[in-house]
């Protein structure tokens, strides 16, 4: 069966949403495979700016690259360097958290008989109850972190040598894609690619920028509030921060967690909240609609539904990679008419924009029309 412009409509949608399932399908097959090569892509449009500017400063073509993922390299090296010193300054306050910990279980233990009448003896079963089921299932679970590990390990390997190709054939492969679709479509092509490329770029460079900010803002106000750690919580929500919608709670659950272990000021709690919560608010109106999401136009709603929909397919990538690759599709669908509703759906709603330019239009006419005389 060929579908064209006049299948019926059930027809057409039965066969998108059937390439869909297989894309999805082949993405969670494909993950190794996919995951190291999708953020190599997005490394890759952050420095081919750097590239260029040193290509043309007759640096040749090897040269440059290498310049530009030594440099990047050497900035996560130290921002590793930087987060290992936090962590091992946690790791030697462990028996003080314990510690604290065992006070608030305590005092949590009291509490449940209190108010529900289950005596400490029972309460203490059911915890080695679970502490049993725990052990059990231990072994499956560093299973995975083992091979969590050594997946970072090889995405870490791989990505300079990605990154390296595809700015080394970055020409070849433009030329391949001009190739393989007809010449009407050059144009349509064309666009796509230089859009794809400034979107990329920018939303790369601003997410940096922003994080920077956050960090910045985050590890301030924690310090004021006398937070252990404070440094290290800052950094860790505003990485976090790149998850839409959920990583702000994340990172603002852990933090309290661990405060509650150091702490002995309960208002410190409340002041934590108020305070990632507060440069959230922030950083969501005023910092991400000027630096990061200009370039995105992406709606809430498809922006969560994308962010569950990558954690599900491929685990902690899919939720980084989720949002940029929902902005290349949305580009895709706006330049392929039997796709233009599916890049609308994507989008933002532009109704009220609508309104607002046809308003204006009546008040240049209503204020032109006094001036007219018969």
């Amino acid at each position: 069966m060929i579908i064209n412009k006049d299948s019926p409509l059930y027809v057409k949608l039965a066969f998108q949403f059937i390439t869909i399932f297989f894309i999805c399908y082949f993405i969670n097959i494909a993950q190794n495979i996919l995951i190291p090569f999708a953020f190599a892509t997005l490394l890759a449009f952050l420095l081919l700016p750097l590239v260029q500017f040193l290509e043309g400063k007759n640096f040749g073509r090897v040269l440059p690259i290498l310049i530009a993922l030594v440099a990047t390299t050497l900035i996560i090296v130290i921002l590793i360097y930087f987060l290992s010193n936090q962590i091992a300054l946690f790791v030697q306050d462990i028996p003080s958290i314990r510690e604290h910990l065992n006070e608030h279980m305590a005092a949590l233990q009291r509490w449940v008989k209190n108010e529900f009448h289950i005596s400490l003896r029972e309460q203490q079963e059911y915890l080695t109850q679970q502490a049993d089921n725990l052990r059990d299932t231990g072994t499956m679970y560093i299973r995975r972190t083992f091979f969590s590990l050594t997946e970072i390990i090889f995405l870490f390997i791989l990505l300079p040598i990605y990154a390296f190709l595809l700015l080394y054939y970055r020409l070849h492969i433009r030329n391949f894609l001009f190739a393989v679709f007809k010449k009407e479509y050059g144009p349509d092509i064309q666009f796509v690619i230089s859009k794809s490329r400034l979107m990329i770029h920018q939303y790369m460079l601003g997410l940096v920028i922003e994080m920077v900010i956050v960090a910045t803002a985050n590890s301030i106000g924690l310090s004021i509030l006398g937070i252990r750690y404070a440094v290290f919580f800052g950094v860790l929500a505003a990485v976090l921060n790149i998850i839409p919608y959920f990583g702000t709670l994340s990172a603002t659950i852990l933090t309290v967690l661990v405060t509650l272990t150091t702490s002995d000021n309960t208002s410190d709690i409340v002041w934590i909240i108020v305070i990632l919560y507060g440069i959230h608010i922030i950083d969501v109106n005023f910092l991400m609609p000027r630096i990061v999401a200009s370039r995105l136009r992406i709606n809430a709603l498809i922006s969560i539904l994308g962010v569950l929909i990558g954690g599900a397919l491929t685990g902690v990538s899919g939720l980084f990679l989720s949002v940029p690759a929902i902005a290349f599709l949305k580009i895709i669908c706006d330049q392929t008419p039997s796709l233009k509703p599916w890049g609308m759906l994507l989008g933002e709603d532009t109704s009220s924009e609508s309104r607002k330019s046809i308003y204006e239009r009546i008040r240049k006419i209503t204020r032109r029309s006094p001036g007219k005389k018969d």
